[in-house]
Order: C-alpha cells, then structure tokens, then sequence
C-alpha cells in the first residue's frame, strides 16, 4: 500500500463502517481538497439526481418548462464562466426553465442584441419581456474578457459614454424589456474587483432593464465555486421560481427504476479512426472559427516554436530556479511587441499520461474525433481541441491530469465510480458539507484526476468519450515577455521561477506548466502564441519611466530597457530617466540579471536603480520601502515630467505599492485620498500607470 493511500485511510463519519469501506471511502474524503483556478472547465452533476442535457431544439413545452425562455450570457477568458453557465443549463428540467446558453462574443453591435438577444421568440408571450441572466468574469486589471468586450461597449455607448473601440448613439430605453440578473467572478486581491460584473449590472439598470436580483459576487481569492453555487441555488433558481412560477415546478429528474446515479447525456461521441493508426504525422482537421469553443481557441491558434536557450538565473547557493527562455518565433504570423505576454501550452508528463491510460483502459495509440452524438444539433456542435489526435496526444496537451478536481468534478466523478465506497467518498468530498475536508485535503495534498483514478478510487471506469466531457482542460500560462521586439525581433524571451514542493506523503511535485518548462531542452518545441500586453512606452521617448518590478516581475522591465537603450544608442533619439526598482531576497542568490542592469547602468539607459535585498537585515525591506523614501522625486518625475508607471508581481506587492503611490500623492502632491484615486485612475487611462500582477 502507497504512503499516499495509507495515509488517507480514517474519517470519522465512517468509523464504524466495515473495513472495507475504512479503506477507501473515508481515505478520499480525507484526502481531497480545494484548488483555486480562476478559469477552466467544471460540471455540476448532481450524484443522486443527475440530469439528462436538455435538446438544442429552441421549442417549448409549457408541461415541463412551464417558466418559459431564459437567455444565460457569459464572458469568460478562459472557460469558468462558461461552464458555470453549463451547470445551470443542465438542472433546467428540474427548475422548469428552458435556458438558452449564449457566448457574448455572438454580440458585436447594437443589432445583434435586438436579433440575439431581444430575439421576439424567447420573451414572454405575455408579457413580451425578455428574462437575462449574466455570469461574467473580470480580466486583468479591472478589464472585460475579450469575448464580452464588444458588449461592454455597447453599454457604453448606449449610456452615451465615448469610446473609440466603437460608434452609435445613447439610447436610455434600450433594455426597457428585459428581467435581468448578474453573477461576476474575480480575485479580492485585485484593485478593480469584479469591476466588469457590477459595471454591467449597474448600466442595464440605467438602461431601463428591471433587476430581480441583487448582483451576485464570486471570490476567486476564498471560494468562487461555493460562491457560485450559494448564488444559483439561492438567489438565481429561487428568484427565477418565485417570479414566473405561480403553481409551482416541474420536477423532471432522471433516475433509473432502482434510483441508481444516470450518466449525464454527452453532446460528442468518440469516432475511431483505426486506419490512421501508427502513422507519424497525423494532421487534424480544419474548422471554421465559429466551430471552436470559445474558451479551446487557443489550441487551435497557437504554434510550436523551437527553444533555443535556456540558463538558470539563480546562484546554486538558493536553492531555487528561475530560468531565462528564448524560443524563437521566425515563423509565428502574430508578430509581438515589446513586453507582451507569451502564453505557453504546457505539456503532462508521460507518467501521468500512461497512469490515466491504464487505469481506464485506454489504448494510447488509437486515433480519434469527436463527432455529434445521435441526439444533439450537429450545426450546433463546436470542436473543443483539434482532432483527428492519438489519445497519448490527447492526454498529454488537453486534459488537466495534475491540478485538484474543482468539487463539481468530483461529483461528476462519482457517477463513473462502481464501488459504492468510492462514489459515496466522492459525493461527501463534492458536497457543501464536504467542503472543509475538501479545501484542506484536495489541494494541500496536490491530489488530481491522475491520482484519483489510478490509485485514489480505482473502480472508477468510463469511456473515452465520457472521459473527454469530464475532464477539465489544460490552460495556458501567461508570461510576461523580457525582450525587446527591436533588438529581438525573431526571438521570444521570457523568465519563469519554478513552482515546486514537497507533498504530504513526501513525493515531490512541480506546477505543470513550470515543470514542462524545465523539463524541454534547447532545441525542444514548445507550444505557444503571443497576446498583447498593456505595457507600452511613451509615444514620446523623452518622457521619463518608473518601473517597479521585483523577483520575475523585472521581465517586462528588462524588455522596456532593452527597448529605451536601442532608442537611445540605434536610433539616436533622446530618451528620458528611467527608473528601476527591484527586489529580490539577497544580492548573492536571486539578483537575477544583474549583469545586464550593470550594463544598462553603464550605457547611460538606467539613470537610477534602486535594490530591495528583504532577507540582508533584520528588518526585511521590500521596492515599497525604497519609493517611499523617493516621494519628492518621484511625484516630480509623475506629475512635472508626465513619467509614466509600471509595475509587475504579485497582487499584494501591487497592492503596497499603490498605497504608497497614493500616498505621496496626498502628502507631496497635496491631494486628499479621493483626489489621488481620481488622479491615478486618469493615469491608468492614458495608458501612463499600468499594472500587471498575480496572486
């Protein structure tokens, strides 16, 4: 027995079960626990009162959704707010709503709204109004997601606010039709916290819209699954239930005869291709862009890149990594800017590939396509990744294998469990109940769908194309990039600290992106694509810049003074003061270039730098310290010269520093605590103040 089961073995909610039971039902639930993702795949499956999806067919049965039409909108960077939406399409049988999923990015300008949306075939025969529900996602610093970006500015520009992204005229009455209500998903430890969601709540009212619900919030900081699931259950199913529903529900759950777990009904099947079997290359099928899910676009838009470079930065007396990249990316069609962001697609390890395999009985070099299964719209059906691909490939590049399940996962899981040890293991981990043993198990002990289905809870047994509808995919890394688009224009650097540790049971682990970096070699491909960044200088080069980046965040900074110092010394322009904070524990261990600052230094590109070593005296010091004590020089640099201000880290490192920033404000500018808000929120509107962290 491994030290991982055997530590799991005790729960007291089964102590007085037989030993059977003791050796798994109560080790899962000891040994699961919560994984904080702000954005990919989930389920909601219930384990006792599983759903069968509704049909894509927009007719109405008035017996059994006797609530009528419900349009549900997401905006979703990267898949979380559309699987939340997901969910609650499948419970619309039992709630006696028809609901009508819709990505945001299907509505691009006014009349898509009325053809789409305000469509006259989903209102209420009887009241001719249109009921909307929303679950969007704030991105980035206070940003909509791309795919509901057009929609942002449409509410914009119909509250007569100017944009240049888009033109049209105000128009006060322009949801005067629809019920709505709103579900936003964010990060407390970011400043502009569910920003998007309470914008769009607030401008549907002032639009004439009638809110029946107060605006729902998730926090991916504490638990956005929980909180997710609180506001459908209480507030959406309640308020939708008590408004439009006046004798009651139809509950039209499926069970079998025995009341044992249905499997949900899958919109795909698996199409084997045996034929295709052993070839070397196999070249997936082309699909138009409207045949892509919108949260799978990247797998079919990125490219493999060669990685040419790679050298650890940190000296061997650390302990740590943190690796300098260089991909080269001759041959990507997206050219990149300076201080963009690379995204890379991370690869598992072939040990987890093969685990998951066996344990499922899957023959790794079969070729496969999903095609639309018997009962779903095939007009309707959107590809998730490329196929035809082998299932090594398939595992290997598009399923999260490692990250702990979310708890609607497991509840899916439980479903395919048929030992009822497992299943009910599974269930208490998914449950609200369970959601403490999960939170300090799951993700504490790095458990994931690897680890369950071939040693946790083994009587697990599904299909590939079951398999495929469960499992979560795997999601890009965003890095920053380090290099210049001037000085490198065929070549891509980024600098990458490596995630790893030691679990509960001993065994290490690496974050899976980070540990498929550090595992390629020069030479190795890489996947990835380039995504704009908000970093970019001054259109007038003599401005001066601040830039505030500690550990991994000096990355767009070295990519800026690569920038600044071949405007200068290339160009022969004149280039204004650049400033650099940076910190990092000690000056002999994780300087990381250091020898390249020197140079800047030396070639007059880098007026000033100002180092943060937190662990050289008793009292840790940190960038924050060290602008604090600059206020007069730099509010002059702000407010005199026009500098602009750019900071990269962690949240609450941005956090500090914007206090300070504000701060100074107060007592060198003079302003009050609004004012300096006011003052620096005009800042990051120009593009002048900037902000790009991680939690």
């Amino acid at each position: 027995m491994s030290a991982k089961v055997e530590s799991l073995l005790f729960h007291p909610s089964i102590a007085a079960s037989a030993a059977a039971t003791i050796v798994f039902a109560a080790g899962l639930s000891y040994a699961l626990s919560v994984k904080k993702r702000t954005e990919h795949y989930t389920g909601d499956i219930c384990a006792e009162d599983s759903l069968v999806v509704s049909s894509e067919d927009d007719s109405l049965d008035p017996n059994i959704y006797p609530g009528g039409h419900l349009s549900l909108l997401y905006g979703s960077q990267t898949g979380t707010s559309e699987a939340f939406c997901n969910q609650i399409q499948e419970q619309e049988r039992e709630h006696g709503f028809k609901i009508r999923v819709i990505d945001l990015e299907e509505i691009t300008c006014s009349e898509d709204v009325q053809s789409i949306i305000l469509d006259p075939k989903y209102c209420d025969p009887l009241t001719k109004r249109t009921k909307v529900a929303l679950v969007v996602a704030t991105y980035g610093e206070g940003d909509p997601t791309d795919n509901a970006l057009n929609f942002y500015n449409i509410l914009k520009v119909k509250l007569g606010i100017h944009t240049d992204e888009m033109d049209g005229e105000a128009d006060t009455h322009f949801f005067d039709a629809v019920d709505y209500m709103v579900f936003g998903l964010g990060n407390r430890q970011y400043e502009h916290f569910n920003s998007v969601a309470k914008f769009i709540d607030s401008a549907l009212e002032k639009l004439s819209a009638t809110r029946i619900a107060q605006l729902g919030i998730g926090d991916d900081d504490n638990d956005l699954e929980g909180d997710f699931e609180t506001w459908k259950e209480n507030t959406f199913w309640k308020t939708l239930k008590s408004t439009y529903l006046k004798h009651g529900t139809s509950l039209l759950i499926e069970k079998n005869k025995h009341g044992n777990i249905v499997k949900p009904e899958l919109p795909f099947s698996v199409k084997y291709h045996p034929s295709l079997e052993g070839r070397p290359l196999i070249m997936p099928d082309k699909v138009e862009r409207d045949q892509i899910l919108n949260s799978s676009r990247y797998y079919f838009n990125s490219h493999d890149c060669v990685m040419n470079v790679c050298r650890e930065l940190r000296t061997p007396e650390d302990g740590g990594s943190t690796l300098h990249m260089e991909f080269d990316v001759s041959k990507l069609e997206k050219k990149y800017y300076t201080a963009d962001n690379l995204a890379v697609l991370p690869m598992n390890n072939n040990e987890s590939v093969e685990l998951i395999a066996e344990a499922l009985e899957f023959n790794l070099d079969a070729v496969f396509s999903l095609v639309p299964s018997v009962n779903a719209s095939s007009d309707k059906f959107q590809h998730s990744f490329p196929t035809p691909c082998t299932v090594r490939d398939y595992l290997s590049r598009y399923c999260d294998l490692i990250s702990p399940p979310r708890r609607s996962e497991l509840k899916k899981l439980a479903s395919y469990a048929t030992d009822p040890t497992d299943r009910n293991a599974l269930t208490r981990m998914s449950s609200k109940e369970g959601k403490k043993e999960y939170a300090d198990k799951m993700v504490a002990g790095h458990v994931g769908i690897v680890d369950i289905v071939s040693e946790l809870c083994t009587s697990i047994s599904m299909s590939l194309d079951e398999f495929v509808a469960l499992c979560p995919r795997l999601q890009p890394r965003y890095y920053t990039i380090s290099s210049s688009s001037s000085v490198h224009p065929d070549s891509i650097h980024i600098t990458v600290s490596i995630l790893s540790g030691i679990r509960r049971d001993s065994t290490d682990f690496t974050g899976v992106c980070t540990g498929h970096l550090a595992s390629i070699r020069p030479g190795d491909k890489c996947r990835v694509f380039v995504r704009d960044s908000s970093f970019r200088l001054p259109t007038d080069s003599t401005k001066p810049v601040i830039m505030i980046g500690p550990g991994t965040g000096i990355a767009p900074m070295r990519a800026l003074l690569q920038e600044r110092a071949h405007q200068k010394i290339e160009m022969g322009k004149e280039v204004g003061p650049n400033v650099l904070y940076f910190g990092c524990k000690n000056s002999k261990q994780d300087f990381i270039y250091a020898d390249e600052l020197e140079e800047f230094q030396r070639n007059g590109t880098l007026n000033s730098l100002y180092v943060a070593f937190s662990r050289e005296q008793k009292k840790k010091v940190y960038v924050q310290h060290l602008l604090e004590q600059n206020s007069s020089k730099t509010w002059s640099m702000i407010d005199k010269l026009g500098a602009s201000i750019f900071i990269c880290g962690g949240t609450k490192m941005g956090h500090d520093v914007v206090q300070v920033l504000s701060r100074i404000a107060m007592e060198v500018g003079g302003m009050t605590e609004d004012e300096a808000k006011t003052y620096y929120d005009q800042l990051h509107t120009q593009g002048r103040f900037v902000q790009e962290l991680w939690s």
